[in-house]
């Protein structure tokens, strides 16, 4: 499962990467609506980089995910585990518009579904993330810049 996407967010480009890479407690808040804190587990950390477990709220998956912030303009995670497939990496690009507001291109790839349960997970994600990741991700950094 492939997903590319851009979206327009008020943010600006500073308050979308922490938006990103915050570990702490303003993490649960910027993403209150898609991160269920039942699930939610800050492995490790450090200057630049964190191993997380996350989910979203309302549906039995998870994620253990490492992110890194190489630059100021981009985030990237690696797949280290999960309960729904083997395989996954993605890439974040935080590009200042002239509004003061940010645009930000999105590629993720999940893949080896683990079963059946798995391989239907990446087929709805495959499907309905392109439209439902850049709404959700919008109305949270939106949120986020007030």
């Amino acid at each position: 499962m492939r997903i590319r996407f851009g979206l327009d967010t008020r943010a600006t480009p500073e308050q979308v990467l922490a938006a990103f890479t915050d570990v702490g407690d303003r993490r649960l808040e910027v993403w209150s609506r898609t991160l269920d804190p039942a699930k939610y587990e800050v492995h490790e950390h450090g200057e630049g980089w964190a191993v997380l477990r996350e989910g979203s709220a309302g549906v039995r998956l998870w994620v253990l995910l490492r992110y890194e912030w190489p630059a100021p303009d981009r985030v990237t995670w690696t797949l280290l585990d999960s309960d729904h497939c083997d395989r996954g990496a993605g890439e974040i690009r935080i590009i200042p518009r002239d509004d003061g507001g940010s645009h930000v291109d999105v590629t993720m790839q999940h893949s080896g579904g683990r079963g059946l349960r798995g391989r239907v997970v990446l087929l709805t994600q495959g499907l309905l993330g392109p439209v439902a990741f850049p709404r959700v991700w919008r109305a949270a950094l939106d949120r986020m810049a007030g």
